[in-house]
């Protein structure tokens, strides 16, 4: 069982005690679910049906937590997890729902004190690199290892990724690898399926993706490690999805005041318009992206080919790829200057 199930399941044969117990530990979420022996749900039980009970005539001593049950609770199944409409759930003030397969075996537990959304994506982070211009800090640190607060770069993206009901992710290691993959593992920890690719040489970042052969959804979220950002994925994921395009390119404002007066020009010399010192944006690439998943079909095997040749290659197809300005937080930890930002910026910043 997950750690997730652990905390909120309980078995129908148990005590009263065993439930006050357990819900007294689940204070942000009081409600457990009820399983058979073979893990198949029976009901749901909350402080409010023990209560209840009692003013039936119910005892402790003499009844099982299967006689204080609610019988039918509200259950999702495996297979249709990613239709679930999370929105109705909140509105009906559902908090931790059970997740089962066709048999009614319990198979997870959506909490949704934990979790914003559940999102259809794989998730695929970059995470190879020397950060040569971070250089001593990452002699034997990895970039997306170097602490900011009280946990790792790439430890914060995680975590924001699991806010948004993301589940299986794949990074591309090479650098130092062994200290990202002991640090992670397999990701049960987190309550996600983490994996590794090895870039054995630079494969730019589809390439690395392309080595990333267990992708099981129809889109994918390719990103950067050594990034932080408040980056709303969900409003990311619906406007690509909403657009109809093949690929999302995420981007940052990037402000230029010009200090003095600026003349708009014809051809022929005249005039057209004065602005006054005006500041100009533009919009850079900010390093996360969401892409059809048959677009690796456009990626050659076992060769160099960087997210900027896809994009090239999508706009010489007559495809479409959007921008999706990000209006929170985001910073790109490249330089010494940067992570000093950063260790100042987390003080303030929810990053979760």
């Amino acid at each position: 069982m997950t750690r997730n199930i652990e905390r909120h399941v309980i078995y129908g044969h148990q005590s009263v005690r065993d439930a006050f117990i357990k819900l007294e530990d689940l204070k942000l979420d009081p409600i457990l679910i009820v399983a058979d022996e073979q893990m198949k749900l029976m009901g749901s039980l909350t402080d409010g049906d023990l209560r209840r009970g009692f003013i039936k005539g119910l005892t402790i001593i003499n009844h099982t937590i299967a006689d204080y049950v609610q019988p039918n609770p509200i259950f999702i199944y495996q297979d249709e997890l990613y239709k679930t409409d999370i929105t109705a759930l909140r509105a009906k003030n559902f908090l931790v729902i059970p997740i089962v397969d066709r048999a009614m075996k319990i198979v997870g537990v959506l909490n949704l004190t934990q979790v914003q959304t559940i999102l259809p994506v794989d998730v695929v982070i970059m995470a190879g690199g020397r950060g040569q211009r971070l250089m001593p800090l990452t002699e034997h640190t990895p970039k997306p290892m170097l602490p900011v607060g009280d946990k790792p770069i790439l430890e914060h993206n995680i975590d924001r990724l699991k806010k948004f009901g993301i589940k299986n992710i794949c990074i591309s290691v090479n650098y130092l690898a062994d200290s990202i993959i002991s640090y992670f593992g397999d990701g049960s920890t987190k309550g996600m399926s983490v994996k590794y690719v090895f870039e054995d040489k630079p494969m730019g970042t589809m390439g690395s993706v392309k080595l990333c052969g267990h992708l099981t959804h129809d889109y994918i979220m390719v990103m950067n490690s050594d990034l932080l950002t408040t980056i709303d994925f969900e409003a990311f994921y619906n406007a690509f999805i909403k657009s109809g395009s093949d690929m999302a390119v995420a981007t940052t404002g990037y402000q230029v005041d010009v200090p003095y007066g600026v003349l708009e020009v014809s051809s022929n010399n005249f005039v057209n318009s004065l602005k006054e010192k005006p500041r100009y944006t533009y919009y850079s690439n900010a390093g996360i992206y969401l892409i059809k998943r048959e677009l690796l079909n456009l990626v050659p095997d076992n060769e160099f080919y960087n997210v900027t040749d896809l994009m090239d290659n999508l706009l010489k197809y007559g495809k479409s790829i959007i921008s999706f300005p990000i209006l929170g937080y985001w910073l790109d930890i490249g330089k010494p200057e940067d992570y000093l930002k950063a260790q100042e910026d987390v003080k303030y910043i929810n990053l979760g």
